[in-house]
């Protein structure tokens, strides 16, 4: 769950494990502090969204080296399937999105949370996350249009 949520918002699989083994060195500390298994899972998700917006902010300071194309060897693959390339567009227009409406999408539709649940997890107003998320699928719809023209 951790791992996902965090690929999710990243897009990027090595982010992703540094995220969940922080967030994990985070919850050996505390558990003495969280009283049931239910308080576990609340403090994961709350805790993985908050470490992956905090990388994607670090990620936008970053200065990227340029890199030269010709130096890395060849890749070969078989040709993914309709399935997969759809699944892949999703996955990159959902990236795509302004991070807190791609953190609502996530734990919306990935972890099927409810609203209140996520305004528990993100601590903000209910009204705030459904603005999110209505704001962020129009965005998605908006893109998927865009892309299939």
């Amino acid at each position: 769950m951790v791992f996902s949520i965090a690929l999710r918002i990243l897009g990027e699989s090595e982010a992703a494990e540094e995220v969940a083994q922080d967030v994990f060195l985070e919850l050996h500390g505390k558990l003495g502090e969280l009283e049931s298994e239910a308080h576990v899972i609340h403090w994961l998700r709350r805790v993985t969204v908050h470490r992956s917006i905090d990388a994607l902010r670090r990620r936008e300071r970053r200065i990227e080296v340029p890199m030269d194309w010709n130096e890395l060897p060849e890749i070969s693959e078989e040709p993914a399937g309709v399935g997969d390339l759809l699944q892949d567009r999703l996955r990159q227009l959902v990236e795509s999105l302004p991070v807190a409406q791609k953190s609502v999408v996530v734990l919306r539709y990935q972890e099927d949370m409810s609203p209140d649940e996520i305004a528990a997890v993100l601590e903000m107003p209910v009204a705030t996350v459904k603005s999110h998320l209505q704001r962020g699928l129009r965005l998605l719809r908006e893109k998927a249009a865009r892309v299939l023209r």
